[in-house]
């Protein structure tokens, strides 16, 4: 790629996305989209996967095809694009025929950048016909996880589209995007799309704004209460399994004063959709929903998500608590567990097939495992999506409270050579088993009960050999087997164990039988420091809102809240300045900045503020942005010397910048 274009898309992030840099590697993917190659993008929720084939969609001649799941979430995307003076359009069922002309018209005369249709609408053969004639930049296939059967979301109509793509032009270039992909969801995806030559980008899993934490189910409704509460005035989802249980914890929570509507596939598509853009145009702060809600939506600034209810799945679990925080800042994850809601789940497979019924047992296993575990949460997430993470994040429940530990090399050695004599066939349940001495037939079908290892831990709870097993495997002393669902293989970590053996320290897990355990309940929001006038902040807020009544637009498509953060950090009163915040640019600014600056230049006159920009150096607003990051990576607790490195400064600038930040009256945990 020429320099000149590296220029120009940079200058395309700023003046049309209104960002001054990229995050982890999106300008490494935009390159190999704009340079006509195959991407396979596995990025969590919130790391800007949609940048990835936006901007290079904008740069490019003719038009991208976005193939997306769900037609809400086709229009919120439409309307973010189209409020950056994008020109974004969709196809489903949705449009009338005038409409449907009229995108089809725009699009073979090249002046739609982006058209998003449903699979279902790219199968139709006069949408495949019409396509056959428009001038396609390339195709990014969103949700990419759909096509796999393994996947928690599988869509079969998924797999016709490499068949309809190769109908078009079988040399089309294809970006692939998911924020939730197993070792073995990932082959499928690839197998599928046959997009063997496709280069792959896999950031981590870890979302360090994400809060995660899991407490027993008693007193549910009455602890949802205090927790809403606590988080006044901040938008929220509640996902519940049932449609009943939906309508009644809606029903609970207005009752109670809280603004809330409930979302499931019982009610009349036309209550879904107001329901739903209620909740997106704050009208509501709570919407309690079924799975059905959530991967519909672009809302940024989710504060909470909950789990009245245990998920099937860790992979569903992730990613719908992936819906909290999208725009980098506070999102908290609550889970209410209970065997009992696991037990509830596995009585629903029983009329299904022998391997189904194991897959999703195994799922479920996976579930209540990490659940019941006082491992670090976040850990656990990564390791099941094949990511090792060494250290613990130091900010979820477990680590917040961290649980009994207890010396377990001789343990690990033991759960390793059951592993070993077993020949690696097994899963944690049976390895456990045979540890125990549990006598069943499943034990001595194998013969398992007459080797060495079988009742060698006879003294502890087979309960205990499944938390051992399990911290094993996080460990890296055994991995799962991609092929074989369930099962357990030695690694050569766990070789190495096994001939040179050191001490390890385990944790105790949760007991969660046991309602009096150590459950203190904490029902305020776990926050990072804040630098920006809280009070300029709300004023924005409410002015966000009115503006985006006017405009038919929700509020997050205006200006986000990091933007509203800025702006409440560095008082821009001019046009200039304004394109200056961070995801505002030059067709924001235009099309919505005149309310904001004057709002802002008269705060700042009524309340004698000397802002940044009265000095008109450029520094000094970059001194702004530099206490908001100084305070979100000392509440990340990483060393000085690292946070100084990262900005290019002295230890002596940074120490004056800490001593401002703290004068201000913000506190800093050092």
């Amino acid at each position: 790629m020429l320099m000149i274009q590296e220029r120009d898309v940079r200058k395309t992030l700023k003046e049309v996305f209104g960002y001054d840099q990229f995050r982890g590697v999106q300008e490494e993917i935009i390159v190999n989209v704009l340079n006509g190659n195959d991407s396979f993008v596995i990025m969590p929720t919130g790391a800007g996967k949609s940048l990835c084939y936006q901007l290079p969609a904008v740069m490019m001649d003719g038009t991208t095809i976005v193939i997306s799941p769900l037609i809400a979430l086709m229009k919120n995307q439409v309307d973010q694009l189209n409020a950056f003076g994008i020109n974004a359009q969709f196809l489903n069922s949705t449009l009338n025929k005038t409409e449907m002309n009229r995108v089809k018209q725009g699009t073979l005369a090249k002046e739609v950048k982006l058209l998003y249709v449903a699979p279902e609408s790219l199968t139709k053969e006069d949408n495949v016909e019409f396509l056959k004639q428009a001038t396609i930049s390339f195709v990014a296939i969103d949700e990419a996880h759909c096509i796999s059967e393994w996947g928690h979301d599988f869509r079969p109509e998924y797999r016709r589209i490499r068949d309809i793509l190769e109908q078009l032009n079988n040399k089309l270039p294809i970006i692939a995007l998911t924020a939730t992909a197993t070792p073995k969801v990932q082959q499928d995806i690839v197998k599928n799309l046959n997009m063997y030559d496709a280069k792959l980008y896999q950031t981590s899993f870890y979302r360090e704004n994400l809060y995660y934490e899991v407490r027993p189910k008693q007193d549910t409704k009455k602890q949802l209460i205090k927790y809403i509460k606590s988080n006044k005035g901040k938008s929220g989802i509640i996902y519940c399994l049932s449609r009943k249980k939906v309508n009644e914890i809606a029903s609970f929570l207005n009752v109670n004063d809280i603004k809330t509507a409930p979302y499931h596939a019982g009610l009349e598509s036309n209550v879904r959709m107001k329901n739903q853009d209620d909740f997106l145009n704050e009208e509501v702060d709570v919407i309690v929903a079924t799975i059905a809600f959530g991967m519909g939506i672009d809302k940024p600034d989710v504060r909470f998500v909950i789990h009245y209810d245990v998920p099937k799945s860790l992979e569903g679990y992730y990613q719908e608590t992936g819906r909290a925080g999208r725009d980098g800042l506070e999102g908290n994850c609550l889970m209410f567990y209970s065997q009992k809601d696991i037990d509830k789940l596995e009585k629903f497979h029983k009329d299904k097939t022998v391997a189904e019924r194991e897959n999703a047992r195994v799922l479920l296993q996976e579930m209540a495992s990490y659940s019941e575990s006082s491992v670090c949460r976040v850990r656990q997430l990564l390791h099941y999506f094949g990511e090792i993470k060494d250290t613990d994040c130091g900010f979820c429940d477990n680590c917040l409270k961290p649980k009994d530990k207890f010396e377990g090399e001789s343990y690990v050695m033991t759960v390793i050579e059951t592993v070993k004599t077993t020949d690696e066939r097994f899963g944690i349940d049976h390895i456990a088993n045979v540890i125990h001495g549990l006598d069943d037939q499943y034990v001595k079908s194998y013969k398992h009960d007459q080797l060495p290892v079988f009742g060698k831990g006879s003294d502890d709870s087979v309960e205990l050999w499944r938390s051992v097993v399990r911290q094993s495997l996080l460990m890296n002393f055994l991995s799962k087997d991609i092929d074989q669902i369930g099962v357990l293989k030695i690694s050569k970590k766990g070789e190495e164990f096994l001939v040179d053996p050191y001490a390890v320290t385990l944790t105790k897990d949760h007991d969660f039988t046991n309602l009096d355990e150590d459950q203190e309940i904490n029902d305020k929001p776990v926050m990072v420091g804040k630098v920006h006038d809280v009070a300029l902040f709300e004023l924005l807020k409410h002015l966000r809102k009115q503006v985006a009544k006017e405009k038919s637009y929700p509020p997050y498509v205006i200006f986000q809240d990091p933007s509203l953060e800025e702006m409440a950090t560095t008082y821009p009163t001019t046009m200039e300045e304004l394109e200056e915040v961070v995801g505002v640019g030059k067709n924001k600014a235009a099309k919505f900045g005149e309310p904001f600056i004057e709002l802002i230049d008269k705060y700042v006159d009524e309340n004698e503020i000397t802002t940044a920009f009265d000095v008109r150096i450029k520094s000094s607003v970059n001194k702004s942005r530099n206490k908001v990051f100084i305070i979100q990576q000392v509440d990340k607790k990483l060393d000085l010397e690292e946070i100084a490195d990262s900005k290019s400064l002295s230890m002596d600038d940074l120490l004056e910048e800490i001593e401002s930040i703290v004068s201000a009256g913000t506190k800093l945990n050092i």
